[in-house]
């Protein structure tokens, strides 16, 4: 058994021809073809590595906790797989967040990982004294503010990464990342038993792009607008529209790369013996429902409806064919523990696909999305219901971890004075467990970059007749039934009492 798992990060369903998109992708469109698509997939936890935990462990994170390491406790997908079956594991990627406090020991569960640097704000070109007025002067200021606000710092690596390495295609850190998937497959070609975690940070943004995809889309700028904040959109509607086509550019060069990949399968008919997933972690808003980028507002189609498209050889037959069963992030673990034969364990709350797979299922499922201590998403395929807690402070919030760490940094000093030890869960195989405190001046998401949550309160919407979102109902008999779906979720995953408490359940 050889598998590929392909995740792109900030994919957005949308922006594909197999979901409906009138730009071309059709390397996308290929691999729809070849592949089982699944129409109703979710998001889980939010955002980047609490997604990556759902897909490691199989359970939802944000119950429990905000962004942090994989713990003693856990499941990890690879791991398992080693451990019962022997499959050599490699993770290829240009995702920096891993190598972060709060991305400690996700790679490191592979046999072997490679890093490629240089996306968002990875901190790599040393540059003491940059010509701060040369550098601003190449970036729009409402994007780029090199001097003023929580993520100046940031964008001002991104532009230092920028000027000194990332200057033709084969640079980015997306071009390397293909290459090193391409090599694996070179080496062990021959070889079997194996899982290629291949993992692309774009079409995140910043929405960075070799010149190529400029001319293409005809982007040419005397000031570099690619880099929307987490808010209400300020910019005109002509820019607007310019930052959307830098999106697609983006996943047009996403779509290039997907091609390579796919010609390499051809050519060495890959398709008789390999399994290849294709996904992402959530979307991005383009300025739909007067909001950039996520988290910070509830989760909206645009955010956490997600593309999904598998191909197994034992399926093939099935290509192009589509499903409509409803699905979750946490599926994905127990789907591939299943295609090799493994145990799924008891702690796991996602499915495996695999009968959904060999026949669409009908059966109504409800699953949900979200970020700890924010807003979440129940759905049922049908109906979105955006559920606002009675708090969006720290009010009677813990955070149940054994390493204490935020996305950059550790948990403050202020932030463990009160810690407790708690029992632990039915997931924490016996092990006790620290309870902190939540603050609402603790670096975890949004708060860390001086955010809050907003645009809160409680929505149903009618997604068959209203796919966008745009007209809230009432329908007391459909909101008490999620209502009550959802408190079961939460108990399936030993959720502590004041989260369940939290969202008046």
């Amino acid at each position: 058994m050889k598998t590929i798992f392909l995740l792109f990060d900030s994919l957005n369903r949308k922006a594909l021809g197999a979901y409906g998109s009138s730009m071309p992708t059709p390397n996308f469109d290929r691999l729809q073809q070849k592949s089982i698509l699944f129409s109703n997939h979710y998001a889980g936890s939010m955002p980047c590595i609490p997604a990556r935990r759902d897909m490691q462990t199989g359970r939802y994170n944000f119950f429990h906790s905000s962004w942090g390491p994989m713990e003693p406790y856990d499941n990890s997908l690879p791991r398992i797989l080693r451990e019962e079956k022997g499959v050599y594991s490699h993770i290829a990627t240009d995702h920096a967040h891993y190598f972060e406090d709060g991305g400690t020991n996700y790679c490191t569960n592979f046999n072997t990982w490679e890093f490629h640097r240089g996306q968002e704000y990875d901190p790599w070109i040393p540059v003491v004294n940059p010509d701060m007025e040369e550098l601003q002067g190449k970036y729009d200021r409402r994007h780029y503010d090199f001097q003023k606000g929580a993520r100046s710092s940031h964008k001002l690596q991104f532009a230092k990464n920028k000027l000194y390495r990332m200057k033709e295609k084969s640079d980015f850190p997306m071009t390397r990342c293909f290459d090193s998937a391409l090599r694996f497959l070179d080496i062990n070609r021959n070889a079997d038993n194996w899982f290629l975690h291949l993992e692309c940070f774009d079409p995140h943004e910043p929405f960075d792009i070799p010149q190529e995809y400029i001319d293409r889309y005809d982007l040419d700028r005397n000031a570099i607008l690619n880099w929307p904040n987490y808010a209400r959109p300020v910019e005109s509607p002509e820019e607007i529209d310019y930052i959307r086509r830098t999106y697609m550019a983006l996943v047009s060069f996403c779509d290039d790369q997907l091609g390579r990949l796919l010609d390499y399968m051809d050519k060495e008919n890959m398709w008789e013996d390999t399994a290849l997933i294709m996904t992402t972690d959530h979307g991005f808003l383009l300025s739909e429902h007067d909001w950039w980028a996520k988290v910070v507002m509830p989760n909206y189609q645009e955010v956490s409806h997600l593309p999904l498209m598998m191909y197994h050889p034992d399926f093939k037959e099935m290509a192009g064919q589509r499903r409509n069963y409803t699905t979750s992030t946490i599926d994905l673990m127990p789907t591939v523990l299943d295609w090799y034969g493994c145990n799924i364990p008891s702690e796991v709350q996602g499915r495996s696909l695999v009968p959904v797979m060999k026949e669409d299922s009908s059966a109504e499922r409800v699953v949900c999305c979200g970020v700890f201590g924010g807003t979440a998403l129940i759905t049922n395929g049908r109906y979105a219901y955006h559920l606002c807690p009675k708090y969006l402070d720290s009010t009677n919030l813990y955070e149940y971890r054994h390493h204490p760490c935020h996305m950059r940094g550790q948990f403050s000093i202020e932030e463990m004075k009160d810690t407790t030890l708690h029992k632990g869960f039915d997931f924490t195989k016996g092990m006790p467990i620290m309870k902190i405190k939540g603050r609402d001046d603790s670096k975890r998401v949004p708060n860390h970059d001086e955010q809050r949550f907003q645009d809160s309160e409680t929505r149903l919407f009618d997604l068959l007749n209203d796919p966008n979102e745009q007209n809230a109902i009432r329908n007391p008999q459909v909101e008490q039934l999620l209502q009550h779906r959802f408190r079961s979720i939460m108990e399936y995953h030993d959720a502590p009492p004041e989260m369940i408490e939290r969202f008046a359940l």
